[in-house]
């Protein structure tokens, strides 16, 4: 039935339900993620397809995303010098941050070693539990108005934040673009050009620049981070798995040597942990919803128009139809399989499918196999407290994306 939705149907399915607390957000009729698929939203894929997120593009700011990931084994070292745990959360949530403002911006948002890293992770997190938490308003749109649970009340604190934050960021290029000054070539100026060429158009304004920004924000970082949070606790988890994924960094890449972007097609057992990764802890459980723009037929159903629908990926990945032993950690499963995450094998969707597959995939795939191998190829990890690796707490918890419960904090020597 999912592909009867996301591919054979997508275009009856393009429509996007509005949650509730998504319009506390200033300009969110703008987002891409909330659009549905009308020129408007077609406008931005193409932009994010063409413009953004082209090997090209990607290839050309590899360097900088070198020099993040450089900086985040320099402050592992140091707490490592230092015998301090690490929070891997906190940790890969500050890279990762840094990463997408350096491809967007070319700057760093935050210092790796900052408090503002915990408050700016609280505040993006903040955002995507309360946007997927159950809202009465939602079910019973009369209470919109009265906000019965004071969920919009609350994001919109966290939604004024990031747009503050994004307007000045914004502000100083234009400046810089006005003097003359040298070009970064990042996302942000390519944003900008395209909002030139289309200057008194409503196709692409300074608005939409700032919204599409705040998209990539909000979801490349917590779902990088709770993927990244969740491949880490299970290769501690399972001490077996970590050392067989060391091992390969060690046969492939060699002992102390970086490993690059274009190293990871050579690291197949790296590709299964973080695939397995993603199948057993699904960021986004039920996707996000599609609303049927028309009457449809699916597998003898008629689908009304205005339904809304939900894809519940994370059933998916766990049924045994599909999957040998669903609830276990296997990443060898992976090893003889032909099964990927481009969208076109439905029992395995974490960037969904068809039209409204994640814009932003080939870059995420990039930070996060490369953090994930820079974790595991410069330095051993030990419990601390002396936990046993079977006694952790793997409990999860749900928002938009399905987080780990307790933070992992353990030694890096």
């Amino acid at each position: 039935m999912a592909r009867e939705i996301l591919q054979k149907n997508d275009q009856a399915f393009l429509g996007r339900p509005i949650p509730h607390a998504v319009t506390a957000e200033h300009n969110y009729e703008l987002s891409m993620a909330w659009l549905s698929g009308g020129p408007k939203w077609r406008s931005l894929r193409k932009i994010c397809n063409s413009q953004v997120f082209t090997p090209q593009r990607l290839d050309a700011l590899q360097g900088l995303r070198n020099q993040m990931m450089d900086g985040m084994i320099k402050s592992i070292t140091e707490a490592s010098e230092a015998k301090e745990h690490i929070n891997i959360g906190r940790l890969v949530f500050g890279t990762t941050l840094n990463l997408l403002s350096n491809s967007m911006f070319s700057v760093d948002i935050l210092d790796t070693k900052s408090n503002a890293i915990q408050e700016l992770k609280q505040l993006i997190g903040k955002i995507m539990e309360l946007s997927g938490k159950p809202n009465l308003s939602d079910f019973f749109p009369f209470l919109k108005p009265f906000d019965p649970q004071g969920i919009k009340l609350e994001i919109k604190i966290s939604y004024d934040h990031m747009h503050s934050l994004l307007d000045e960021i914004v502000g100083q290029r234009l400046k810089r673009r006005k003097s003359s000054l040298e070009r970064y070539g990042d996302f942000l100026d390519v944003l900008l050009d395209q909002s030139e060429e289309y200057c008194g158009s409503e196709d692409f304004s300074h608005e939409d620049v700032i919204i599409l920004l705040a998209d990539l924000f909000i979801g490349g970082t917590d779902t990088t981070t709770t993927t990244l949070e969740w491949a880490m606790a299970e290769l501690l988890h399972s001490p077996h798995i970590m050392a067989k994924a060391k091992q390969e960094l060690v046969e492939k890449i060699g002992i102390g040597k970086t490993m690059e972007e274009k190293d990871v097609i050579r690291l197949p057992y790296l590709q299964s942990v973080l695939k397995e990764t993603m199948r057993l802890h699904m960021t986004a459980p039920l996707l996000l919803p599609h609303r049927a723009e028309i009457d449809t037929e699916i597998c003898g159903y008629t689908i009304p128009k205005h339904t809304q629908v939900f894809v519940n990926a994370w059933a998916l990945a766990r049924d045994p139809q599909y999957w040998d032993d669903p609830t276990e950690f296997l990443p060898e499963r992976f090893m003889k399989s032909e099964v990927d995450f481009r969208g076109t094998n439905f029992q395995f969707l974490p960037f969904s499918s068809g039209r409204r597959i994640c814009p932003g995939l080939a870059l995420g795939v990039r930070m996060m196999s490369s953090l994930l191998a820079s974790l595991i190829h410069h330095f051993d990890w030990q419990l601390p407290n002396g936990l046993e690796p079977k006694a952790m707490d793997m409990t999860d918890r749900f928002g938009t994306t399905l987080q780990k419960a307790t933070l992992s904090s353990p030694f890096p020597w």
